[in-house]
């Protein structure tokens, strides 16, 4: 039982961990000897177990929460500096953008002054809004292929970016590189009616990146009268149904804020630490948060019939997956990512110069941990190698799939194991 319970904490929290089989064998190069082993039916749950790391909050809160965090630290490393990015960031230009998807029909909605267009003032969790106001009018077939090329916008996006930054800067866009660089890291969220739109952090630098100062004439109105101007022409032609044509672009909606710091600003701009939790805050969530939706895919549409979603997102699933029988739009994979509402993106990017990045935080994570283990077992030979040393173990390692989840009383074990924030929400 003590076995079984460290193994559980170890999972951190996760719910649904990867059950593997098979062994490892720590090997001395020099000599030859066995430093090592482990063998995964030799462990208390029978399986090696490994978190997760689902990104979703509504498959495994632990690994989603994990995520969110790494996820706050890379923006903030990219807006402060940190975690192997230089704090001269702080001092770049650098704006927070949200770009909109375009309207495919009226919804519920609630307007800043007056009411809905259906005559009602919706309260905050109101089922209705994002709704169609009349569905058999709704474009269902422009949402969801919108959605699915939605990545292709932001990279067409980016290209005509640098062609306005080097244009208000006298340049020429094949000179651009030798001036300046524009690093950023976005996230996508789905609005209540369905439809992507993208959270970003923009950020001008010099030519090396965040190691090097932008030019004189890298300000942030600059980057901002850039982007407007970017998010304007980027537009992606896509494909002809029934008779349709159809050409995606984003919606007449732009926001675009000039990130201020809080030391300097006395926290009465938008700050770094607001921005980096709001994006955070997007990272673990996906359709079935905003619309009810699901969080993962079908394999028959029947499926369906036996779940309780609402009605647009119902349909906007039957939309993608009755697009996703054409044979023009296989490339689209709309019935592999119909749960998605045709989405096929990832969540969050970056540009590689914006900031460290989710594996090297993940890296460094394991790295601590395993320091920890050994300092609290009197273990000093696992302790940070020294780069001079000549000593090396090899790892010798096969491991197979054998299930996902936890036993019923590996369940039982972990739910007694797990924090009990409950009174702490109450004393809040």
């Amino acid at each position: 039982m003590p076995g079984l319970v460290r193994q559980l904490r170890g999972l951190g929290g996760c719910t649904t961990p990867i059950r593997l089989d098979g062994h490892r064998t720590d090997i001395d190069a020099a000599t030859g000897e066995i430093v090592g082993e482990l063998n995964a039916s030799d462990l208390p749950a029978g399986n090696l177990l490994v978190r997760c790391n689902n990104r979703r909050a509504t498959r495994c809160p632990a690994c989603a929460e994990t995520y969110r965090r790494d996820t706050y630290q890379l923006i903030t490393a990219g807006l402060r500096g940190g975690k192997g990015a230089p704090e001269a960031v702080a001092t770049h230009p650098r704006v927070f953008a949200t770009f909109t998807a375009p309207g495919f029909g009226p919804v519920h909605n609630q307007p800043a002054t007056g009411r809905c267009r259906c005559g009602a003032q919706h309260p905050n969790d109101a089922p209705e809004l994002g709704t169609p106001l009349d569905p058999d009018t709704y474009d269902y077939e422009g949402a969801v292929l919108w959605n699915a090329h939605a990545s292709k916008i932001w990279a067409r996006f980016s290209i005509y970016l640098r062609r306005e930054v080097a244009k208000r800067a006298g340049i020429t866009q094949r000179d651009f590189a030798d001036h300046a660089r524009v690093s950023f890291a976005k996230v996508a969220e789905y609005q209540r009616r369905g439809a992507i739109h993208f959270h970003a952090v923009i950020r001008l630098d010099g030519p090396d990146g965040g190691d090097t100062p932008p030019p004189a004439w890298a300000t942030a109105e600059l980057l901002a009268e850039a982007i407007h101007a970017a998010a304007t022409a980027a537009d992606v032609p896509g494909p002809v149904v029934n008779g349709r044509v159809h050409t995606f672009a984003f919606g007449r909606q732009l926001d675009i804020r000039t990130i201020r710091s809080a030391d300097f600003d006395g926290g009465t701009e938008l700050t770094e630490r607001a921005v980096a939790a709001y994006i955070a805050k997007y990272a673990t969530k996906g359709a079935e948060t905003a619309t009810g939706a699901l969080d993962r895919p079908i394999k028959f549409l029947a499926e369906l019939g036996r779940m309780t979603i609402p009605e647009h997102a119902r349909r906007m699933i039957r939309t993608a997956w009755t697009l996703g029988a054409r044979k023009d739009l296989e490339d689209l994979r709309l019935r592999a990512w119909a749960h998605m509402l045709g989405f096929r993106g990832h969540f969050s990017t970056k540009t590689r110069r914006y900031s460290t990045t989710l594996g090297a935080l993940r890296t460094a994570r394991a790295e601590w941990r395993r320091l920890q283990v050994a300092i609290a077992r009197g273990d000093h030979t696992h302790a940070p190698a020294d780069p001079d040393s000549d000593d090396t173990t090899l790892v010798l390692a096969h491991w197979s799939f054998a299930g996902t989840g936890l036993t019923r009383g590996e369940e039982w074990l972990a739910a007694a194991l797990a924090p009990d924030t409950t009174e702490g929400e109450a004393t809040a």
